[in-house]
């Protein structure tokens, strides 16, 4: 009966129906297979109360209205000029700055595709005239959208804390120092490829010491919406949920300081935060109604007993979910195999003794590969979208930086501490 309705599922998904649907339907079969209408029907009653009735849930609708503001403020292309005055006079200069903006903007906004959006409506036009190889360009906007997955605020990371019922305060701290890693293997990245082959990438102007002090002036915005979100949250002052609003608010006030949100520009945010966040909804209560059925056919518990009866070294398990999610992640949204993995691996991750915090940023970080990998790729075809480039050449043009995200997972998933320092000085 399991296999029949995961059958069901995967066929869902590969004639085109949209997730929350596909979850939705073959949960409900199975739930009508097992326990007949009585059964369904409770949980169709219960099951759309229980997905929304959350504190917690909040936060997302704030951290999408958050980053909808931080879009129409502008702020982005700023990071992006501060960033390419203070390293633009390196060879590939402008594609590392690409990453320091990347990282900037995934500070002030959880979302990836509309990072790769912003990133490639601002820096692809200036390195391509330049002269930088527009594959290289391409690739280095698509991977480093994928920062704003990690680097708080995340609504991977609130989502995956909903699901599993883990501090989202410690879920969002514990990305930052990931983050950083993931920045930094993207500007190496650029570095090697630039060196290997020069003509991808020519060095570029020299700014006086003058000219990148004046530059930071246009970073304070950033760093007070970061703050704002992230510093409460470290500091106590806030809660998650809180510090999210509080973001949106401060987001509004730039938008508005900056004199592009009026009337118009205000109701395409509230529309467009509001179009995304009942999408995230749908889908989790799709997920909801499959881990129903999931609980009541016991499935995890066999799942865990199965693996426990195998022998092998909770790393090798470790390496294996691993492997799946990056097998998932290209053909699945990432919010999706979220919220149909989480409640199936995660008892499986406890009963080997890896710490849940730790492994949803592993996760997280997983799951920016299958951003940028074949066939699905969303920042790919977000980039290919605004860029007009072949979709080929951008997903060629990501794949060092793929081979590079896999060193940071294996880097991280072999030292946790690099992922649980941060959250455990938290106050």
């Amino acid at each position: 009966m399991v296999a029949g309705v995961v059958a069901l599922l995967v066929v869902l998904l590969v004639v085109g129906m949209p997730v929350a649907l596909a979850m939705a339907i073959s949960g409900a079969l199975g739930l009508y297979m097992f326990g007949g209408m009585p059964v369904l029907s409770g949980i169709l009653k219960t099951a759309p109360l229980s997905t929304a009735n959350s504190y917690e849930i909040i936060t997302i609708p704030m951290f999408i209205l958050m980053a909808e503001f931080v879009i129409v403020s502008g702020v982005a292309q700023d990071l992006f000029r501060s960033a390419a005055i203070w390293v633009g006079r390196l060879r590939g200069g402008l594609a590392m700055a690409t990453a320091l903006a990347g990282a900037g903007f995934g500070a002030i906004s959880g979302s990836s595709t509309a990072a790769a959006a912003t990133l490639a409506s601002t820096s692809i036009p200036a390195m391509i005239d330049q002269g930088y190889e527009p594959k290289l360009a391409a690739g280095v906007v698509a991977i480093s959208g994928t920062l704003a997955m990690l680097i708080p605020p995340s609504v991977a990371l609130v989502l995956y804390g909903v699901i599993a019922d883990v501090s989202i305060g410690q879920l969002l701290v514990a990305g930052v120092i990931p983050g950083l890693f993931v920045m930094l293997a993207i500007i190496a990245t650029v570095a090697i490829l630039v060196r290997m082959d020069p003509s991808t990438a020519p060095a570029g102007r020299r700014y006086t010491l003058r000219d990148k002090v004046a530059s930071l002036s246009r970073v304070g915005p950033m760093l007070v919406l970061f703050l704002a979100v992230t510093g409460t949250i470290y500091s106590g002052i806030a809660t998650p949920t809180e510090a999210a609003a509080i973001g949106a608010f401060c987001a509004m006030l730039l938008a508005l300081w900056e004199g592009k949100l009026g009337p118009g520009p205000l109701w395409g945010c509230l529309r467009r935060a509001a179009q995304t966040t009942c999408m995230i909804l749908f889908v989790v209560l799709g997920a909801y109604i499959f881990g129903y059925f999931f609980t009541l056919t016991r499935v995890t518990n066999d799942l865990t007993q199965w693996i426990g009866g195998l022998g092998v070294a909770p790393m090798v398990v470790m390496v294996m979910i691993l492997v799946l999610y990056i097998i998932l992640g290209a053909f699945m949204d990432q919010i999706a195999i979220l919220i149909l993995t989480v409640p199936v691996i995660l008892p499986l991750v406890l009963s080997l003794g890896f710490d849940p915090v730790w492994f949803g940023v592993i996760v997280v970080v997983t799951a920016e590969v299958g951003m940028v990998t074949p066939p699905l790729g969303m920042n790919v075809f977000v980039v290919a979208r605004y860029t007009r480039r072949p979709v080929g050449e951008i997903f060629r043009g990501t794949f060092p930086h793929v081979l590079a995200h896999l060193v940071v997972i294996a880097v991280l998933t072999a030292f946790p501490a690099l992922v649980l320092w941060l959250p455990s000085t938290m106050n």
